[in-house]
């Protein structure tokens, strides 16, 4: 087994700066020796991201906004064209109304509960629907990316957490569709990260600053840990990997409480 991914090639969604999560996921698996696509949303973001892509010697970049049927099949139309097959698939892509990342879940609006789980779990099922086709001849992997307000209460997430519980269950459900054509489906749960997404909920400096006390490890995790991570779910190596959340967050995730010198 290898954990190489020269001679693949993929499709990298929701890079928004250099401090993105999928960013951290492209370089890793670009320094693996994978080629990379990449997707965007609106001009703004794709200016950013066109210098990156260029690093990484991508010169593929489609807009796409994924809550809109006819922007993703031409993404995915464009990229069949240029690849008619592909090994994996990073869905980094998630949203809610800042504003009601603050204060109390019960103030959660009817409009944003439902953007907030189309774009973050429903998503997921319409790129892997596109992606389908172009790995069930050869297999592959896709990864999203979640977070343990999926099943812990964590002050501000609110409706996120309820997106990202959605998104984990909608992994392990095309996980067992895809296997019998060897595709994998599995998702990376970092603890917080300082993110332009990770910004918007409020509180996240004291979130960060907590999490990095307690972790057993003692640190939060990195963009380099996170793209390790990735690229060995999409090598040889993570080939029976799938349906699963794996995490990658210094051991956060297995604490009831704090630390004695932090109690």
């Amino acid at each position: 087994m290898s954990i190489s991914l020269a001679g693949k090639r993929g499709l990298i969604m929701g890079v928004a700066n250099d401090r993105s999560i999928a960013w951290g996921i492209a370089k890793a698996m670009h320094a693996a020796g994978a080629q990379l696509a990449f997707t965007f949303q609106g001009e703004a973001f794709g200016k950013r991201l066109e210098p990156l892509a260029a690093s990484v010697d991508s010169d593929f970049m489609v807009d796409c906004d994924v809550a809109d049927d006819a922007t993703l099949d031409r993404a995915f139309g464009d990229l069949a064209e240029r690849w008619p097959t592909i090994d994996f698939l990073v869905h980094a892509i998630a949203y809610s109304d800042k504003s009601e990342l603050t204060g109390r879940f019960i103030n959660t609006s009817r409009t944003n509960f439902k953007h907030s789980l189309d774009i973050s779990a429903y998503s997921f099922i319409e790129v892997a629907r596109r992606a389908y086709p172009m790995m069930r001849d050869n297999g592959g992997t896709m990864m999203t990316l979640t977070y343990q307000g999926s099943n812990r209460v964590v002050p501000n997430y609110n409706v996120m957490g309820v997106a990202k519980a959605a998104l984990e269950a909608t992994t392990r459900y095309l996980a067992n569709d895809l296997g019998p054509d060897g595709i994998r489906v599995n998702a990376i749960s970092p603890g917080p990260m300082k993110t332009l997404a990770g910004a918007a909920i409020g509180g996240a400096r004291k979130t960060y600053k907590h999490t990095e006390a307690n972790a057993p490890l003692r640190s939060n995790a990195t963009l380099e840990a996170v793209g390790g991570t990735a690229v060995w779910l999409a090598s040889d190596a993570g080939s029976f990997t799938s349906g699963e959340v794996i995490h990658v967050d210094g051991g956060y995730h297995v604490l009831g409480m704090p630390q004695a010198e932090n109690l």
